[in-house]
């Protein structure tokens, strides 16, 4: 299995509440599609799959911020996501959170760390 720490993007590349960095990320043994923010100073990062239903949310590639900046927000069908930790705000995602990834910021750049 997949383990370890993968490079994601350089931390510069990840602006305050801006345009997140899309990646890809073995999960349950498929490739899913994933990407990286900032928010309140931090990396994180979640499977890139509404919790209301499987699809992405950034209505174009890499914007995934609400128009407040407060918020994730799915493009389909607007469920709102907190960016603190991906648990479900609002909207039709009624509970429903994203599934977060581990990530961790080492010199100037951003890591996924696969569970394996």
């Amino acid at each position: 299995m997949d383990t370890g720490k993968r490079l994601i993007c350089r931390s510069e590349e990840l602006a305050e509440g801006g345009a997140g960095v899309r990646f890809e990320q073995r999960w349950r043994g498929e490739l899913m599609p994933a990407f990286a923010i900032r928010y309140r100073g931090r990396a994180r990062a979640y499977l890139n799959r509404c919790g209301h239903v499987g699809v992405e949310l950034d209505w174009l590639p890499g914007r995934f911020f609400d128009e407040s900046g407060a918020y994730l927000i799915c493009a389909t069908h607007g469920a709102l996501y907190r960016p603190c930790d991906g648990s479900c705000a609002g909207g039709p995602c009624r509970g429903a959170n994203l599934v977060s990834l581990q990530v961790v910021e080492e010199e100037g750049e951003v890591f996924v760390i696969s569970r394996g």
